[in-house]
């Protein structure tokens, strides 16, 4: 059921633009939400399960910190896509392969620790992935892309996570190496999560609506762990 949940997920963001057209605050309040959620996942769930019953704290951590340099490194390529940020040249109609590449290789990373991690991950990466599909999907169709073209890349997108948990239940290796796995990936989840919880606001003011959406969402995964 993992592989339908998070194809739909994506589907859902589609789906959204699509037909509902939803307003810019909407999407940066699900965003906060779904960043708190996954940065509460990954401290109070992921980081416990990875140093439990092992001494080999120093070479976890440094997975950790290398998960948080290889998800800088690929959002030199994908434009912030992963936390809602993306930035590409409308007039442009050559399509942005760097930009496809990286953001399918985040995708695919995301759904290999489900298979360790469980449920609570993976409603994480759902919920993350929505508003991530929502700002995607706008930006593609307000391009000069093909509409074949943009299908094609959010099939591929779509795809790329249950890829990801596919992966991590039938390779081996994924399965002998599943905690240093996730320890990189805590380290990717920890940067995009507080890229989007901390970024400045308007004028630097305190947002009230920003600030419920995060309490909701380290409250919801409180109450689900």
């Amino acid at each position: 059921m993992s592989y339908i949940y998070l194809f739909s997920s994506v589907l859902i963001g589609v789906v959204i633009v699509l037909f509902l057209t939803p307003k810019k605050l909407f999407t940066k309040l699900l965003l906060a939400f779904s960043g708190s959620y996954l940065l509460s996942v990954a401290i109070l769930h992921l980081l416990p399960e990875i140093y439990t019953n092992t001494n080999e704290t120093t070479k976890f951590g440094i997975l950790i910190l290398f998960g948080i340099v290889i998800q800088s490194v690929l959002e030199s390529f994908s434009k912030g896509a992963e936390h809602g940020h993306i930035h590409i040249n409308k007039t442009d109609k050559r399509f942005p392969i760097l930009l496809f590449c990286s953001i399918c290789v985040h995708a695919f990373s995301e759904g290999l620790p489900i298979h360790h991690a469980g449920e609570s991950l993976l409603w994480g990466i759902i919920v993350h992935k929505i508003p991530i599909s929502i700002v995607l999907t706008s930006t593609l169709i307000n391009s000069n892309y093909s509409k074949t073209v943009v299908f094609e890349f959010l099939l591929i997108f779509a795809l790329m996570s249950p890829l990801g948990v596919f992966a991590a239940e039938k390779i081996k290796w994924f399965q002998e190496y599943g905690k240093e796995i996730t320890a990189v990936i805590v380290g990717v989840f920890l940067h995009i999560s507080t890229i989007i919880l901390f970024e400045s606001t308007e004028n630097h003011k305190f947002n009230t609506k920003k600030f419920t959406a995060i309490i909701l969402g380290i409250l919801l995964t409180i109450f689900t762990l």
